[in-house]
């Protein structure tokens, strides 16, 4: 029954004009981009998940400088080593300059200045992390309105046969109908999907987002033990 059903249904498509196909051709390669984005990326949230979790297991055991650096060559390519590489980064600068002062530890308006560089390495990761997401959404409202003039464009081959057969009969108007209900069809099944993965891997974003901040707040208590006054 199936095979039956989709025999009719490719019949259908190869029966249909030239406009009908283009619409169904554009929902075939927005469907096939929205399902290479989401796998993309789930893969790639479902690695940092574990890499935020070793972040986390090696930062616990922090307890001088020098550790804090060998936790970036463990993470080295990941999320939170990026951070963690960036933030320390930063801190030399700041400790260098603060040397050259003659200054023990970091005053409060260093760190306030440490403090905005991690939350900026967070917001360049987490646009990072957003990036491809735009197309999940766009093809979410876009498919739906492709839908829907595919839908238009053949109940209005539907009128035009009844106008150049001057007859309703079933015959006459099924073969645009059936065009119409496809490309609605079309545009649901590319549509759904799409807001699904949109939601989904925005929710993953957040999490990344919130794990990231975490990650911050452990390495500012780890630090101001060290070197704030």
């Amino acid at each position: 029954m199936f095979n039956v059903h989709t025999n009719l249904l490719w019949m259908l498509v190869l029966q249909a004009d030239v406009v009908s196909k283009l619409v169904l051709t554009i929902l075939l390669i927005m469907s096939t981009l929205c399902w290479a984005i989401f796998l993309y990326k789930f893969f790639l949230f479902r690695a940092q998940k574990k890499h935020m979790k070793r972040a986390f297991e090696y930062i616990r055991h922090v307890g001088t400088f020098e550790d804090l650096n060998l936790i970036t060559d463990k993470c080295n390519g990941t999320t939170p080593g990026y951070f963690l590489t960036y933030s320390i980064q930063q801190l030399k600068l700041l400790i260098e300059v603060n040397n050259k002062q003659g200054i023990g530890k970091l005053g409060l308006a260093y760190w306030g200045q440490m403090q905005d560089t991690m939350y900026h390495a967070i917001d360049e990761i987490i646009y990072h992390e957003e990036s491809l997401l735009w197309f999940l959404s766009t093809s979410a409202g876009a498919a739906t309105l492709l839908g829907l003039f595919g839908t238009v464009w053949g109940l209005v081959h539907s009128f035009m046969s009844i106008s150049q057969k001057q007859t309703a009969d079933i015959a006459v108007v099924a073969p645009g109908i059936a065009e119409a209900l496809m490309t609605t069809l079309a545009g649901l099944m590319v549509a759904i999907p799409a807001v699904i993965m949109f939601n989904y891997l925005n929710m993953q974003i957040r999490r990344i987002e919130q794990q990231l901040i975490s990650l911050a707040q452990s390495f500012n208590r780890i630090v101001q033990i060290m070197f704030v006054s």
